[in-house]
């Protein structure tokens, strides 16, 4: 377990570094069994910044033929994709999604209006597939129902950082998962 003391902002561990390996190795062969059979390679998606961390992990244990690419992408701003107020701040590299099974791999689902934007946008591209990979789901923050292929762990309505997540920049190398003090974002 964490020793708290390094880490004075973070309350408490909602998820050890133990469980998090765990959980990205399930996904993982979860993975690997649903593409073992594929015509066409795996484009694993990283949806910048927070699901840098997971998706590195991650593709250490996919086994199948695959590519990466990324995409950044905010509800908020100008220069919006088709389905509402998302602004797409990086595309990607890759333009022949046909050739593709697309994998978009996020660190965390919870209101849904992003992913599921981005899922749209990535059909409208001619993918053979577009499927969702996620390491964390907040359903009880949902408005947008977004169906979910890959799932890691469902968690509470808290505020969470580490291992990706963060808060203005900060905590994205903690090696856990934790719940930020509300001292820390409420002042």
């Amino acid at each position: 377990m964490a020793d708290l003391h390094q880490f004075p902002d973070i309350s408490r561990v909602l998820i050890s570094e133990e469980q998090l390996q765990q959980t990205v190795q399930r996904i993982a062969q979860e993975i690997n069994d649903t593409y073992a059979d594929a015509k066409k390679p795996l484009l694993m998606v990283g949806i910048l910044k927070g699901s840098v961390v997971f998706m590195a992990d991650l593709m250490r244990y996919i086994t199948v033929p695959m590519s990466i690419d990324f995409m950044q992408a905010s509800s908020y701003g100008s220069n919006t994709v088709s389905c509402g107020n998302v602004n797409l701040r990086l595309d990607l590299k890759c333009t022949n999604l046909q050739a593709f099974n697309v994998l978009v791999v996020e660190d965390i689902l919870d209101s849904g209006n992003t992913l599921s934007c981005i899922l749209k946008y990535l059909k409208s591209k001619g993918a053979q597939s577009v499927r969702l990979c996620t390491l964390l789901n907040k359903p009880d923050r949902r408005k947008v129902d977004v169906p979910i292929d890959f799932e890691g762990i469902s968690i509470p309505d808290e505020f969470v950082v580490g291992y990706g997540l963060d808060y203005n920049e900060q905590y994205r190398q903690l090696p856990f998962i934790g719940i930020l003090d509300p001292r820390v974002y409420n002042s």
